[in-house]
C-alpha cells in the first residue's frame, strides 16, 4: 500500500514538457502605418514561419511553469493579398532595415515567472513573466495567455503587443516621412505542444 502512495506522490511531482510542433501552430504580426498617407499604405499581416519552443509544467500542482519560444526573424513573410513587387519589398526592408537578421539571427522569448489559473478540468489562464530578447535588445514582457491540455496535447493562445524602438528598431518611414510605420506591433499566436 505504501508502495502505491509512494508512486502516486513521485508522479505528482514530475515535470511534463512539451515540444511546440510548428506545423500545427500559427505565429502571426500585424503592423500598422501612421502618416499622412497612411490610408493608402499597407498594414501587413507577417507569418512566423521558423520557430520553436518547449513548455513544462507539473500538471497536478501546476508548479515549475515554464516557457521558452525561439524564433527565427528570417522566415518572415508577408501573408496579404499584395502585388509580388510589394512584398519582396515589404519583406527585405523589414529583414534588411529593421530586423537587421544578417546581425540578430534569433529573436528569444525565456519565462521568468508563471502563475497558472485553473478555469476548468483542462483549462488556465497563464500570467507569464519573462524576458524577450529581440534586435540585440532583453527586456521584460508580460504575457497573458489561454492554455488547454488534452492528453498529450498543450495548446496556448493570446496576443502580445511590441514596442519597436523599446528593443533599440528605427522606424521606418517612406515618402518623406508621410508614410511610416507604428512604433506597436500586434503578435497574435495559436501555439499547439506535445509531449
Amino acid at each position: 500500500m505504501s508502495g502505491d502512495i509512494e508512486a502516486r506522490t513521485a508522479a505528482e511531482g514530475t515535470v511534463v514538457r512539451y515540444q511546440v510542433d510548428p506545423t500545427m501552430s500559427r505565429f502571426t504580426i500585424k503592423v500598422s502605418a501612421s502618416g499622412l498617407l497612411a490610408g493608402i499604405g499597407h498594414n501587413p499581416t507577417i507569418a512566423i514561419r521558423d520557430f520553436a519552443g518547449e513548455a513544462s509544467f507539473v500538471p497536478e500542482s501546476l508548479d515549475g511553469a515554464s516557457l521558452r519560444v525561439m524564433v527565427k526573424p528570417d522566415s518572415f513573410q508577408v501573408t496579404d493579398d499584395v502585388n509580388e513587387h510589394d512584398k519582396v519589398d515589404i519583406e527585405n526592408r523589414m529583414k534588411q532595415d529593421v530586423l537587421e537578421t544578417g546581425r540578430y539571427r534569433e529573436i528569444a522569448f525565456e519565462s521568468s515567472s508563471i502563475e497558472l489559473k485553473k478555469l476548468g478540468n483542462s483549462y488556465f489562464v497563464a500570467n507569464i513573466s519573462g524576458r524577450l530578447t529581440l534586435h540585440g535588445v532583453t527586456r521584460e514582457l508580460p504575457i497573458v495567455c489561454q492554455v488547454a491540455v488534452n492528453g498529450d496535447t498543450l495548446r496556448g493562445y493570446g496576443e502580445l503587443s511590441v514596442r519597436q524602438t523599446d528593443f533599440g528598431i528605427r522606424l521606418v518611414s517612406v515618402a518623406g516621412g508621410t508614410l511610416k510605420v507604428k512604433d506597436e506591433v500586434k503578435c497574435s499566436f495559436d501555439l499547439v505542444a506535445r509531449k
